[in-house]
């Protein structure tokens, strides 16, 4: 199968509801348009989810990094592109290039992705399903420079913000979505962070599923050298999931004067 045809390329345009102050995108849009591309180079190749679903199967995001050089400015075009790294037993490795309208690469993210049942919510066999079909989509000659998701440990016992989880919370799977703890996460930092300096990296790594009603505790902590690690407790005991952000000195993505 020819390079071309494993990989999915997916074009966008930075809305005015899709950026923030400084008139860049923000890193939760990114990131939803980084999982509906999985989605659809993943149903353009018959392992979609609403194929899956059929068989009471449906994909679960694991891990999720982020590592931008810079973001799109409002109504700028860009693209994303979308191949398959590795398949194992239980989880894939999708990786990703966002790419500028100048065709200038403005960043790359990693996922690990897990199949689920949606009966017992455990983890299906990759390599058994559908003959494992999806190796057929095994992409390694796309490069993909940035650092594998890391360790996460954060050591802070007292948390730094609490909600609770609301509708706009929760997603078709039922539970909390996945990029709306990005976002709560990012609701962490003053303002005057994203003014000073920009996200260069964003790790986010997925245990458990939190719910409607579910209380969710934020713990933050702040490791050195521009780094943070957060982790989500829900209904303080359980970790949900855990992050590492690491802030830059904002470059060439100083707010416009």
């Amino acid at each position: 199968m020819d390079k071309t045809d494993k990989i999915g390329r997916y074009d966008f345009v930075a809305e005015p509801f899709h950026v923030d102050f400084t008139g860049r995108l923000t890193l939760g849009v990114l990131g939803n348009h980084l999982l509906n591309c999985a989605g659809f180079h993943a149903a353009d190749r018959g392992f979609g989810i609403a194929e899956v679903n059929e068989e009471n199967y449906t994909w679960v995001l694991s891990r999720l990094v982020i590592e931008m050089k810079d973001m799109p400015r409002q109504y700028e075009k860009f693209s994303v592109g979308t191949w398959v790294e590795n398949v194992y037993r239980l989880f894939t490795d999708r990786n990703y290039v966002i790419t500028g309208k100048d065709g200038n690469i403005l960043g790359y993210a990693r996922s690990v992705w897990a199949m689920i049942s949606m009966n017992t919510r455990k983890p299906a066999d990759l390599l058994a399903l559908h003959g494992g079909r999806i190796t057929d989509y095994i992409c390694r000659e796309e490069e993909c420079p940035i650092g594998k998701p890391s360790r996460i440990k954060v050591g802070v016992s007292e948390p730094s913000a609490t909600l609770t989880a609301r509708y706009s919370d929760i997603d078709i799977n039922g539970h909390v979505n996945s990029i709306r703890y990005i976002e709560h996460i990012l609701d962490l930092f003053p303002i005057d962070m994203y003014k000073e300096g920009s996200i260069r990296r964003f790790e986010m790594a997925y245990m458990a599923e939190s719910y409607y009603g579910d209380t969710l505790s934020f713990y933050k902590e702040d490791l050195g050298d521009g780094c943070y690690g957060v982790e989500v407790r829900k209904n303080g005991t359980e970790a949900v999931c855990r992050a590492k952000i690491f802030f830059g000195d904002g470059g060439d993505q100083e707010t416009d004067k």
